[in-house]
């Protein structure tokens, strides 16, 4: 029986790239050695780091004056590594609460300087993105979550400011086309929609950089990692070849735009039928759905029935349906690698669950 992943991280990846890499993981290229055991300063892998640094800055369409990097510690450790490196004590940062990720980053950044915590959609059970907020000219830079994996809300749009915007796009990385210019920075952990968990990607304008009085831990400054190209210390080998090979396979897809139109059709898929199926019930703001993480429940007089339909599901290939452990019901987290047959397999079961129960 065919499988589909819609578990929201570690999450699905390309069929084709999960062949390429177990083949690499008994020998990769010429080498005779798997790419499990190579050296990170054999040529080989440079030039796997280096294409993956350049290949990143293309499909996002960064210029120049960014530099690419691929750490480690996950997006977590960006929640104070951005913040040890861009603020200094008595700045403030701004942020934008709207949801755990962005959460736990508003709790490190008191740390290192003030927090001002511009608008939150916590009031509604973050299912919504908060808009309209004004944002100080003295910020030092304004901290967004482009989507929410838990509550299924994303930035549609992004607010127009001369602040420097961070961004944490774990989740929607390389699904859309970004505006670029409005970012200062951007980070994502690969395990979401990039590659397994393992490595970060982080993209910076250099210009940011080595403002700060405070001394940083060497392995914590973004300079350090800048200046030894990704590999100061050793770097992940694996999640790194096969976040290439997962930013190849969207170059073929027809890069981030074309990427867009297919998770739009996709995600339309499954929205409708949430919509007009009696028993499910969406718990995100309309105009806020995200693309990448699809979250419902049971409605109102059928909660009984989550059980028993997560039961029918796991027996027909639909994996890892179930809802974030805080929020329950259902998640259906459809990242670029889901195919639309993955989507029509899970709204025929919700068709037919219907009809049986409602």
């Amino acid at each position: 029986m065919k499988k589909y992943n819609f578990f929201a991280g570690p999450a699905i990846l390309p069929q084709s790239v999960i062949e390429q890499a177990s083949k690499a993981a008994l020998s990769f290229g010429d080498m005779g050695l798997s790419i499990l055991e190579i050296s990170h300063r054999s040529k080989e892998f440079v030039a796997v780091l280096e294409e993956a640094r350049s290949l990143a800055k293309e499909l996002l369409g960064f210029g120049d004056d960014y530099e690419t990097l691929f750490l480690q510690g996950g997006a977590s450790s960006q929640f104070f590594m951005t913040p040890m490196n861009l603020l200094d004590e008595g700045e403030t940062a701004c942020y934008v609460d709207t949801g755990n990720w962005s959460n736990k980053a508003i709790k490190e950044v008191k740390h290192f300087g003030n927090v001002e915590v511009l608008a939150s959609s916590k009031d509604e059970g973050y299912t919504y993105i908060p808009k309209g907020f004004d944002i100080p000219s003295d910020a030092k830079y304004l901290h967004l979550t482009s989507n929410n994996t838990i509550f299924g809300t994303q930035y549609h749009s992004f607010p127009d400011t001369d602040i420097p915007i961070v961004c944490d796009m774990s989740s929607d990385i390389f699904s859309r086309p970004i505006p670029t210019e409005k970012f200062a920075m951007i980070y994502a952990g690969a395990q979401k929609n990039m590659g397994p968990a393992g490595t970060t990607l982080v993209i910076i304008r250099k210009d940011l950089l080595g403002k700060v009085k405070r001394e940083i831990p060497t392995m914590l400054d973004y300079n350090t990692h800048i200046k030894k190209d990704s590999s100061f210390n050793t770097p992940p080998v694996f999640p790194i070849y096969v976040s290439l090979l997962t930013m190849k396979w969207v170059k073929e897809q027809g890069g981030v735009a074309a990427m867009e139109l297919i998770n739009e059709e996709k995600a339309a898929v499954l929205y409708d039928e949430i919509d007009s199926n009696p028993l499910f019930v969406g718990t995100s703001r309309k105009e806020d759905r995200s693309l990448m993480n699809v979250p419902f429940v049971m409605a109102k007089g059928y909660e009984a029935l989550e059980a028993e339909f997560l039961d029918i599901c796991a027996n027909e290939g639909i994996m890892g349906l179930k809802g974030y452990r805080t929020v329950g019901g259902f998640r259906a987290s459809i990242y670029n690698a889901m195919p639309i047959e993955g989507i029509e397999k899970l709204v025929g079961l919700m068709k037919s669950f219907a009809v049986r129960k409602a």
